[in-house]
């Protein structure tokens, strides 16, 4: 029996509409993923630059510096807290415009008091601490963002181009901004960031909508206190998230936390040129780059939940090898080869991890589970590279390295080790009743 000319045309109707659908939601995502590429690429082109500045401009010491490392982030990771909530009840794509014009312009504070020599290590703290309150809002926008525009069945393909994007740019940038500072000055890289965050701004406004602002449950006048702690709640409470939650801040902290020192361990005693430091590090990222593009066929292949637990395992298995690492072309090659071999298991982990975790978190939840994600997680850098400063001073940077390694090793326990599924909804419904 042949189907009506109405019915055929209202069925036209919904297929044309879903497709007009995926090309506004690929319209926007290309558009953030533009945004996206051009501010971590200027973040990467400016790797390190106010300790740059501090050293070469105003003569800081190592105090001074370290002070700009950690505690920088470190508040802006508090200062960020409140903002989730308030995020959370407004659309996304305005705030992350807002963010990238904030950081711009606190970064061209920068040049222009260089200009008037007036530049102060005070000065730089107060940038830093703006630049991270609002790259940790910023980040959290974007996966709301991205939850809103991208269909789900093409939100790990989505995170993986991030993740490639990321790691490009780890490779390419900051090699490119230390020849930038030797040939044209050195606040050179921190106006090239400051210009990438308004070319986002501009990349952006070109997305259009595609987000919604969500519905408050009730009523609320006024930012309670209580607010603050949401994103924490929800995480802590998650059977499904508390465990990855506890695994990415550990695994995070602790390689960060070795990295300065092996910076010293390589520069120093080991006698390797500045230059083999930043090609030990900006090769492995290719490795970063392939485990971003293998990662849609391995979970189509094994599973998202085996992809997590044998990435997830394999990223913690290799850093204790760099408390081996000896002078000459074996101690370059064996850190080229630790840092592709960590870095390929990170490219693999992260979107897999980025997705299921947006997969996991309700959409009025998004900006205060990532915030209170990011926020702990900086936090927690800052902490740990500030204790394995310490333990260095004490033991030395290679034994404060195998520490850091053997640590990792047992991250590990801390990935879920069942299947979680089942306990998604009932987590919904008690987050909804708490």
């Amino acid at each position: 029996m042949g189907r009506s000319p109405a019915a055929v045309g209202d069925r036209a109707g919904v297929i044309g509409g879903r497709v007009d659908g995926r090309r506004s939601a690929a319209w926007r995502f290309g558009w953030l993923w533009t945004a996206y590429g051009v501010s971590t690429f200027g973040t990467r082109f400016a790797f390190d630059a106010f300790a740059l500045v501090a050293l070469l401009v105003l003569h800081a010491g190592p105090a001074q510096v370290s002070l700009l490392a950690a505690v920088g982030p470190a508040v802006g990771a508090v200062l960020s807290v409140p903002l989730g909530p308030w995020v959370e009840y407004r659309r996304k794509r305005p705030v992350m415009i807002a963010t990238d014009l904030v950081r711009c312009a606190v970064l061209l504070s920068v040049p222009f008091a260089y200009a008037l020599d007036a530049l102060t290590v005070a000065q730089l703290l107060v940038v830093s601490v703006t630049v991270a309150a609002a790259d940790i809002t910023f980040q959290a926008a974007v996966g709301a963002y991205v939850k809103d525009v991208v269909p789900r069945e093409e939100l790990l393909r989505a995170n993986g181009r991030l993740e490639s994007t990321t790691w490009t740019a780890t490779m390419l940038g900051p090699p490119l901004g230390g020849a930038a500072i030797g040939w044209f000055g050195p606040v050179t890289t921190v106006v090239a960031d400051a210009v990438s965050y308004l070319l986002s701004a501009g990349a952006l406004g070109a997305a259009g909508g595609g987000d919604r602002r969500p519905d408050r449950p009730e009523p609320r006048p006024r930012l309670r206190a209580g607010d603050l702690l949401d994103g924490w709640r929800y995480i802590l409470r998650s059977r499904d998230l508390r465990p990855l939650f506890l695994n990415t801040v550990l695994v995070n902290g602790l390689i960060m936390a070795s990295s300065p020192l092996l910076a010293v361990l390589m520069v120093g005693p080991l006698g390797f040129a500045p230059w083999q430091y930043g090609l030990a590090f900006a090769a492995p990222c290719l490795g970063g780059l392939v485990g971003a593009r293998l990662s849609r066929r391995l979970v189509a292949r094994f599973g998202e939940r085996r992809v997590l637990r044998v990435a997830g395992t394999l990223r913690a298995c290799w850093s204790v090898g760099l408390a081996f690492v000896g002078p000459g072309i074996a101690g370059l090659v064996l850190v080229i080869v630790v840092e592709f071999g960590l870095i390929t298991s990170m490219g693999v982990f992260n979107p897999v991890f980025s997705t299921h975790r947006l997969e996991r978190t309700p959409a009025d939840q998004v900006v205060r589970t990532l915030s209170a994600w990011s926020a702990t997680s900086k936090a927690s850098i800052a902490a740990l590279t500030a204790l394995w400063g310490l333990l260095a001073s004490v033991t030395g940077p290679r034994t404060a390295i195998a520490v850091a390694g053997a640590l990792l090793l047992a991250t590990p326990l801390l990935l879920p080790r069942r299947r979680e599924e089942a306990h998604s909804e009932r987590d919904r419904e008690t987050q909804a009743k708490a």
